[in-house]
């Protein structure tokens, strides 16, 4: 990527941007690793009541409510992650995804070395898809440590193996 997205912290009014990317994303990286009805017609609205309910509401105390990172390239958005805090007091990479076509440039990885920086006392985790290689090769690049393997509930009712990939708290060069 010739150009650095410039990473800020989102709100309820990327809501309508953050849900499209989400379906995009999905569509892209998903197919043929989930059921196609998992995808479909439906899947763009179901983003969008997710994402306004998430991004609307009140999480209580400010170590409970979980941070949506927006990256943009020209004021459009490009990548998004969103970090949960956990009661086990890790912190869940909930989703992180960047607009097809734009993977593979760097925006995924800036998205995760920011997310380390606003989880820096906590382990930072997620869960993906085990049929989702490319997505694994990223994680295990970035110093993500493999610590679970199981299946997991996808939207739909589809019970997929993932995967769970874990970043100590101070692992922010890449390793864990």
């Amino acid at each position: 990527m010739n150009r650095q997205a410039v990473i800020r912290v989102g709100g309820a009014a990327d809501t309508e941007a953050v849900a499209a990317l989400h379906s995009e994303s999905w569509r892209t990286a998903y197919a043929g690793i989930v059921p196609p009805e998992a995808l479909g017609d439906g899947l763009a609205e179901e983003r969008r009541d997710i994402w306004a309910i998430r991004l609307t509401a009140d999480y209580g105390t400010p170590e409970n409510t979980p941070l949506l990172l927006v990256a943009e390239l020209d004021g459009e958005t490009v990548g998004f992650v969103y970090l949960v805090p956990q009661p086990d007091g890790r912190v869940l990479v909930d989703s992180l995804h960047v607009r097809p076509g734009l993977t593979g440039g760097g925006i995924g990885r800036a998205l995760l070395d920011e997310a380390l920086v606003h989880a820096p006392h906590a382990p930072l985790y997620l869960e993906v898809l085990a049929g989702n290689t490319r997505a694994v090769a990223f994680y295990e690049r970035a110093g993500g440590v493999r610590t679970d393997e199981r299946e997991g509930w996808f939207p739909g009712g589809h019970l997929l193996p993932e995967y769970e990939y874990t970043w100590a708290p101070g692992a922010r060069d890449g390793s864990a």
